[in-house]
């Protein structure tokens, strides 16, 4: 794998994804009219969850214990969610944003896993992971249904961009594509179906198996 290229752009998507997700964690506390201590506390949770499973399912440096800078990108996204409006946020703009990191994260998380020698399909899971725990904490704390528990695709779109990035690094060789346009196209295809989903409604078909008969007593 290509190191020099590997650094900067994962990079970017790596802060990409945690102050998305340390903003989308720090609002719920907003709109719970909670402290800042709770504020930054869900933004830590939710910015560095994913990542945090991730990396110790893997065997690597929890990241966010080596770098300096993602508690502070964090607890910089709770000074903004402190001093803005919540009704700012109202909306789908949010929704957006977060999809923005969901696709980050997930290709981020799978890169990170192909690196590390994790083989194909596990890697892939550590994408989705990635992208979807911090938020699935989030939620489990703040007491509140879970996106991941709708039918609306989510952990669809994580599933794509780690599915791309996956399949894309184990045949960059053979096809002559550097990692970067791996990268950049998982990140793309993942973002563009959630927000698909977010526009257009678009979810999975539920689970409609009707109970078994109660038998005649």
């Amino acid at each position: 794998m290509n190191e020099a290229v590997l650094t900067p752009i994962l990079d970017w998507l790596d802060i990409a994804g945690i102050a998305i997700f340390a903003l989308s964690g720090a609002l719920v506390a907003a709109h719970e009219r909670q402290t800042f201590v709770t504020m930054a506390f869900f933004a830590l949770v939710t910015g560095v969850g994913g990542g945090t499973v991730r990396d110790l399912l893997i065997d690597a440096p929890v990241f966010w214990m080596t770098d300096p800078w993602v508690a502070v990108v964090c607890l910089a996204m709770a000074l903004i969610a402190w001093f803005t409006p919540v009704k700012v946020w109202d909306g789908k703009l949010l929704d957006y944003a977060d999809a923005i990191g969901l696709a980050a994260y997930a290709v981020l998380g799978s890169a990170k896993a192909i690196a590390y020698g994790i083989p194909p399909v596990p890697a892939a899971l550590m994408g989705i992971i990635t992208g979807c725990v911090g938020g699935v904490i989030r939620d489990v704390v703040a007491g509140r249904p879970s996106i991941i528990m709708q039918p609306e695709l989510y952990v669809t779109a994580a599933a794509l961009s780690s599915a791309i990035t996956v399949l894309g690094m184990m045949f960059a060789e053979a096809i002559g594509i550097v990692d970067a346009a791996i990268w950049g196209a998982a990140f793309v295809a993942g973002f563009c179906l959630r927000a698909a989903a977010i526009r257009f409604e678009l979810a999975l078909p539920s689970y409609g198996r009707s109970e078994p008969p109660e038998e005649a007593s």
